[in-house]
């Protein structure tokens, strides 16, 4: 049974193969102070680094292995889990051994975590707007030797659709490579936008032919009491978004 000082957790809600195990942290059940409390998982933050170290020990013994933590840059940079070095510069990883944890932080940005119908092969993508632009996503997919038709994606925490305010900068970023983008924004001012980040990785999911796509629901920003925001709060933690192939 869970206590209340152990790591409050997400189970995705897709239809996965039963060998493939993912989990999603929230902010609640760590030992960090404000403004991480409590479950922060990024040592970059600002947070003291025996705190951070702690937190992801109490994340360890949910999993097989130590995750492996990416330096995150928001590019389109993937590695491959079971061969990368401490803290590789990248925003994804993926992965088709046993036991190797793939693994993302975020505060607001989109984490993705993909798995194979057969559950061979699993990947977890960071995709703030930049990334998602630049083709994170697309990146990842392709390190997955499996046809975009056989791939399962669930979509984590991310600024909902009501709250994510971008300017023209993103605007054009999106829609003058991709006409149809247009669609996941709503314009509030003159130079203002609503985007829709969900919207935006499954249009470029679906134009890879992955049509297999779950969750989006949990905005960052409106439910303070279970996540990071960094919109909303400026200094604040991290979650983790995880995925791996369970061994025998």
């Amino acid at each position: 049974m869970k206590t209340l000082n152990e790591p409050q957790l997400i189970v995705p809600d897709w239809p996965a193969p039963p060998n493939v195990r993912a989990l999603q942290t929230t902010r609640q059940g760590g030992v960090s102070e404000s403004p991480y409390r409590s479950l922060n998982l990024g040592d970059h933050v600002g947070d003291e680094p025996m705190r951070v170290s702690a937190n992801r020990q109490r994340l360890n013994a949910w999993l097989p292995t130590e995750p492996v933590w990416l330096q995150q840059v928001h590019g389109r940079a993937v590695v491959h889990a079971e061969r990368a070095s401490c803290l590789p510069q990248a925003d994804a990883a993926v992965a088709s051994s046993a036991n190797a944890v793939c693994v993302v932080m975020t505060a607001d940005c989109l984490p993705l975590l993909i798995c194979d119908r057969a559950g061979s092969q699993v990947a977890a993508v960071h995709a703030g707007w930049r990334g998602l632009q630049a083709g994170v996503i697309e990146a990842a997919v392709a390190e997955m030797q499996a046809s975009p038709a056989d791939l399962l994606v669930w979509l984590g925490p991310a600024i909902g659709p009501q709250a994510f305010q971008v300017g023209a900068e993103v605007w054009d970023a999106f829609t003058q490579a991709d006409a149809e983008a247009s669609t996941a924004f709503v314009q509030t001012s003159e130079h203002k936008w609503l985007a829709d980040i969900y919207l935006l990785a499954r249009q470029r999911l679906e134009r890879m032919g992955v049509t297999a796509v779950y969750g989006g629901d949990l905005c960052t920003y409106t439910d303070s009491a279970r996540f990071f925001s960094y919109r909303r709060d400026g200094v604040t933690g991290r979650m983790a978004s995880m995925i791996w192939i369970a061994g025998e």
